[in-house]
């Protein structure tokens, strides 16, 4: 698995790429490594406000469907319009070009986010 030093982690295995207020956000290696050929990529309108915990993003793939929680909250300004219209994409290249949208964070980080250290330790640990 590939993990990328300068992102934050969380356990449901999004990564976030903070830049100032901005947070931008996808599934990690192991995630679309586990999820197979994805088939969908459901992202929502630029605008639409999110909530720390919420849904804000669906992938479908042969083997399940999964839902993407927002890590933070605020309102989404950007969805990667390429990879809900080649969602394979988000397998080829998930911490590059399948990022899946942007966020406008109202407030700090959330405690919980993981380094690629602790990310890369816990999922061992769970034996995924």
């Amino acid at each position: 698995m590939t993990y990328n030093e300068k992102l934050r982690y969380t356990e449901d295995h999004e990564w976030l790429d903070v830049d100032g207020d901005t947070a931008t956000i996808g599934i990690t290696d192991f995630a679309a490594d586990q999820l197979g050929d994805i088939v969908y990529v459901e992202v929502p309108e630029a605008g639409t406000p999110a909530e720390a915990g919420s849904t804000i993003a669906e992938i479908e793939s042969t083997k399940s469907v999964g839902e993407i929680l927002a890590p933070v909250a605020g309102e989404i300004i950007e969805v990667n319009q390429t990879a809900a219209d080649n969602p394979e994409i988000v397998n080829q290249d998930p911490f590059g070009a399948g990022w899946l949208l942007r966020i406008r964070m109202t407030g700090e980080l959330p405690d919980g986010l993981l380094s690629a250290e602790e990310y890369a330790q816990r999922v061992a640990e769970a034996g995924e």
